[in-house]
Formats: C-alpha cells, sequence, structure tokens
C-alpha cells in the first residue's frame, strides 16, 4: 500500500512557532486552570474559521427566514443543531491529532474509498453553491444598504454598481486569501481578522436586540420559551399564522397550509445543515493540521469549538431570530397588498419582492385551475384573476413572501433611524459575507490540493481557492430575493453531511487507525452514544429533505444506488490490500 506512506511524507504544517506553542500549553498545565485558560485564547484560531464559515449568508437567511415563518418557536434548533455538529468535530479533531494523518486518505484506506472521495467531492459542491449566499449576502449589503446611492441602480454607475460592488468583494478575498495561504504570520494574522469580524457581527446583532428591546417591543418571556424544543411544530404552521389561514375560504386552506409547511421544511433542513456544513468537516481537520497541532492540542481544539464556534453562533442566531421575528413574523409586507400607506403616499417595493408575491398568488391560481388552464391565460387576465382574489390570501402572500436582510433593516429604521437600521446592521451583514465567501475559498484551495494529492501552498491552492468566485458572477445574473438562493443550496448540502459523520463515526471505532488512543470503556460508550445522536440527526434530515423533494420511489432509489457503491468500494478497498 504506497498511498498511506506518500501521504505520511506530506507535511501540512506551516507553522514555524508549533515547539513554542506546545511548550506554553505544557507550562500552563503545570499551573493550572487559569493560566491555561489564557494560554488557550491566544493561540485559539480554527475555531473562529469555523465561526467565520457558519455565520454567513445561510445561516443569516435560514435564521431570517425561519422567523418570519414562524416566529420564535424554532429558537432551540440552531444552538442544537451546533451541538450536535460540534460532537462530530470533536470527533473529527481527536482522530486527526491522534493519529496524525490525514482525514481523506485515513477515511480511503482504513474505512471505504467511496465514502472517502463522495466527501471530498461533496464538500467543493458544497463550498460552489454555498458561495452564492456568501456573495448574495455581499452585494446586498452594499448596493442596497450600505452604498446605495454609490453602487445601487440609481447611483452614478447605474447597472454596473453591482459589477463594482463584485470586484470590491474578490479583491479582499483573494487578499485573504492569499494572507492564509503565506502561512506562519500571515495565516495569524488572518486569523486575528477573522476574530475581529466575527466579533463585529455579533456585537451588530445584540446592538439590534437592543435596540428592540429598547422601544418595548421585546418579550423576553416569549424569546424564552423559544429555546424549549416542540417537535410537533416541526409539523405544523406558527401558532400567530393560525388565525389568518382561518380566514381563508376553506376549499383553499389547504394549498397556503401546505405551502408553509414545505417552506418550513426546507427552513429547518437548511438551518441544521448551516449550523455544521459537511465542508466545515473537510476545514477543521486540515486547518488544525497546517497549524502543526497533534496530541498535546486535543483539549485546545475542544476549547476552540465551544468559544470560538458555538458561543458567538449562539448569540448571533439568536439575535437574528429575535430581530426578524419581532419585526416581521405574522406582518404584512408593506406596498404589496396596497401601493399606498395610510396617508395616501405611494410605498416602493423592491422588485424581487414584488417578483415573490406575485409567484405565490401564481401558485395558488395554478392550483385551483391547474397549470395548463393557467398557462392559456393572457397577461392581463393573469393578472385580474389575481387582483380578484379574496384579501384574506392576499394577506397570506404578503406575510409568506420571502425578505431579505434589507427588508429587516428597513422595518428597524422607526426604531433606531437610518445610521443603525442600515448603516450598522449593514455592516455586520458585509462582515458575514466576506468573512465566509473568504472561508469557502480556503476551504475549497484545501480540497483541490488534497483531491491532486499536494501540499497545500503554491498555485494549486491559489487556483482550488479561485474557483469559488464563478460563484460570484453567477449572483450577478440573479434577479430574485439575493438570500433566497442561501434555501435549496442548504438543502442540497443537508443530503450530503451523513457522508461525513458516517466516515468519521467508522473512524473512531478503527482499532487499527486509533490505537492506543482508542477511547475504552464508559468514554467509548459516551463517544457511540453522542455521535449516534448526530448521525440520526443527519440522516433524518438528509432523508426528510430529499423525500419533501423528489418523493418516496427516487429517496429509495438513491439510498440504494448509493449503498450498492459503498459496498463495492468496501470490496475494492479489501481486494487491494489483500493484494
Amino acid at each position: 500500500m504506497a498511498a498511506p506512506t506518500e501521504q505520511k511524507q506530506i507535511n501540512l504544517s506551516v507553522n514555524d512557532r508549533i515547539e513554542r506553542d506546545r511548550q506554553m500549553i505544557n507550562d500552563a498545565r503545570g499551573r493550572g486552570k487559569g493560566p491555561l485558560f489564557g494560554v488557550f485564547v491566544r493561540l485559539s484560531g480554527p475555531g473562529w474559521l469555523q465561526s467565520a464559515i457558519t455565520l454567513g449568508g445561510g445561516t443569516l437567511s435560514n435564521s431570517l427566514y425561519l422567523a418570519v415563518l414562524t416566529g420564535f418557536t424554532f429558537l432551540w434548533l440552531q444552538p442544537v443543531a451546533m451541538a450536535v455538529g460540534i460532537v462530530m468535530l470533536s470527533a473529527i479533531a481527536y482522530v486527526t491529532l491522534s493519529t496524525g494523518e490525514r482525514p481523506l486518505r485515513a477515511i480511503n484506506t482504513h474505512i471505504n474509498p467511496v465514502l472517502g472521495w463522495s466527501w471530498l467531492f461533496a464538500s467543493m459542491a458544497a463550498n460552489m453553491v454555498w458561495s452564492m449566499p456568501q456573495f448574495a449576502l455581499g452585494l446586498a449589503a452594499l448596493t442596497k444598504m450600505l452604498f446605495p446611492q454609490v453602487l445601487g441602480a440609481d447611483g452614478p454607475f447605474g447597472a454596473q454598481g453591482r459589477l463594482v460592488a463584485a470586484f470590491c468583494i474578490l479583491a479582499v478575498n483573494i487578499t485573504f486569501l492569499t494572507l492564509y495561504s503565506s502561512g506562519g504570520r500571515g495565516m495569524k494574522l488572518f486569523e486575528t481578522i477573522v476574530k475581529g469580524m466575527v466579533g463585529l457581527t455579533v456585537i451588530c446583532f445584540v446592538g439590534v436586540v437592543i435596540v428592540v428591546t429598547k422601544n418595548g417591543l421585546a418579550d423576553w418571556r416569549e424569546y424564552m420559551g423559544g429555546f424549549i424544543p416542540r417537535f410537533n411544530m416541526m409539523f405544523e404552521p406558527g401558532p400567530k399564522l393560525v388565525p389568518y389561514l382561518m380566514q381563508v375560504p376553506e376549499q383553499f386552506r389547504e394549498f397556503w397550509t401546505a405551502r408553509i409547511l414545505s417552506d418550513q421544511r426546507d427552513f429547518i433542513i437548511s438551518a441544521f445543515a448551516t449550523a455544521v456544513g459537511i465542508n466545515m468537516t473537510i476545514m477543521f481537520p486540515y486547518s488544525m493540521m497546517r497549524k502543526g497541532w497533534d496530541r498535546d492540542f486535543r483539549g485546545l481544539a475542544i476549547f476552540d469549538l465551544s468559544t470560538g464556534l458555538f458561543i458567538p453562533f449562539l448569540i448571533a442566531t439568536s439575535c437574528i431570530v429575535i430581530a426578524a421575528g419581532a419585526q416581521l413574523h405574522a406582518k404584512a409586507q408593506a406596498g404589496l397588498i396596497s401601493s399606498v400607506d395610510e396617508q395616501g403616499n405611494p410605498i416602493k417595493v423592491d422588485a424581487s419582492l414584488q417578483k415573490g408575491y406575485d409567484g405565490l398568488l401564481t401558485e395558488r391560481l395554478k392550483s385551483e385551475l391547474g397549470g395548463a388552464v393557467f398557462a392559456a391565460l393572457s397577461p392581463e387576465e393573469a393578472a385580474a384573476r389575481k387582483a380578484a382574489l379574496p384579501e384574506s390570501e392576499k394577506l397570506m402572500a404578503a406575510m409568506l413572501v420571502r425578505r431579505d436582510a434589507p427588508q429587516l433593516a428597513a422595518s428597524l429604521e422607526p426604531l433606531t433611524g437610518p445610521t443603525i437600521g442600515r448603516f450598522v446592521f449593514g455592516i455586520g451583514i458585509l462582515g458575514m459575507g466576506i468573512s465566509a465567501a473568504t472561508m469557502l475559498m480556503i476551504i475549497n484551495s484545501l480540497c483541490f490540493c488534497e483531491l491532486l494529492n499536494r501540499p497545500a501552498k503554491g498555485w494549486p491552492q491559489f487556483v482550488g481557492g479561485a474557483m469559488t468566485s464563478i460563484s460570484l458572477f453567477v449572483m450577478l445574473a440573479w434577479d430574485g430575493a439575493l438570500m433566497a438562493v442561501a434555501t435549496p443550496t442548504s438543502v442540497f448540502c443537508m443530503t450530503l453531511l451523513p457522508l461525513a459523520y458516517l466516515s468519521f463515526f467508522l473512524l473512531m471505532n478503527q482499532k487499527t487507525v486509533l490505537k492506543d488512543a482508542m477511547p475504552t470503556g464508559g468514554k467509548r460508550v459516551l463517544w457511540n452514544i453522542l455521535m449516534m445522536i448526530a448521525l440520526f440527526c443527519a440522516f433524518f434530515g438528509s432523508i426528510w429533505g430529499i423525500y419533501g423533494k423528489v418523493g418516496p420511489i427516487w429517496t429509495v432509489v438513491i439510498f440504494t444506488t448509493f449503498t450498492v457503491l459503498v459496498l463495492l468500494g468496501h470490496f475494492y478497498r479489501k481486494r487491494r490490500q489483500a493484494a
């Protein structure tokens, strides 16, 4: 077997101060928990990089959409999803730091090459598609919130303002990619910048919730109740939407209920997928190996995940849900049902909102008339049919239309004024988009180098990272709600997540891999219980997502096909080892 030997010859570490870091940890352990805590804070890094990935466009959009649809009912969902993900990331850290093997080669050699290569290619696919909502977030922040007078459609650049904004984002991302790729001090500087951007993002969202609270719109008893899981609500409309549903004519109530539950399922799966995505399971082990970490750093890895990943994620997502739920849940978007306000002033409606609203009414008419009959209508007849719909149904459409961060910011302006409502909130959103897009570039660069079996440096790393910039130019052609692309992307990525979880569950139970580091007794039982919970959640989300999109027959076909491929990979590995 030449492959394992070859992979051990490739040293991924670019940290020339690793022995100094090791000595700092060992010295601090001898002085007690306080000094050790201080050293861990100083040396943390990969966990914060994980935070920069997860606090991106997917997390923001899914938190926002879920809050618009369900209010505070699912405040518990994303922290639970993150806790489940951290269990598996901890297992990944334990395996990687105990063995020193590159994870892809370990999975291919000891578990199954189909699982290994599927994990890598699925992560690369996730990087490409998940880059789109990050770039969309950055474009929305620059053109609609921070600099609409310059980069917006009415600015001096006109329609080219989005292109100018895109090149600004791309320049920042490539600069950050170059810093990280340089290793040593460049990598340390990059990690410091990422910590600052994550911190700024969290502070911005906390500030928004403080403003909502000061204006008397906060019901903290209701917020706290949202952290108590109510699993039945996964299959029921939000309580505040039920009275409006009851006003809809009975024969059409089923359409709106099904629409709510379908969107709710997608947002729940998306929120779970964006907490810890499949590409994060690539980034964490390889970022630790780039820092030269090994067995002495296992405690630091767990600490890093807790402080650098879980805490910022918990605060940021909770604040987004609270702000969006308070301002947008069970409230119709102004300007859709009536084009003027109560004083008779015209209301300007974003084109993406109008398109989404019209799309909901179109789907409603298709459900009644049939697709062929509706298609035969002239544009004037279709518009007349929509205008003739009951007000209760128009109200449902105006409540359910997907709203982006600019609409949340606009809803806050009466409370905060334009400076905080758009500028401060916009900075937080821009930070989310740019940091996450940069991290996806970096992950793809590591994946590409691993695909070529090359060290993560030089032209392979740069080319791999630059590949994700294709998604930026795809987003320039997108004319819908810029953040709406995050939901189908996240559902796609959720279907792939079990690949990573299953691979590392099997590695954690391989004596030939972990040798003397294999957990035993009660520790092994605890590890396996926690990992099986994570596996169950991942497979449930994956099956639920696929079933909702393609139905039962194709769900069975997809899982049967993949099972056959895994079995073939198992026999191939056994035969190659025997040879």
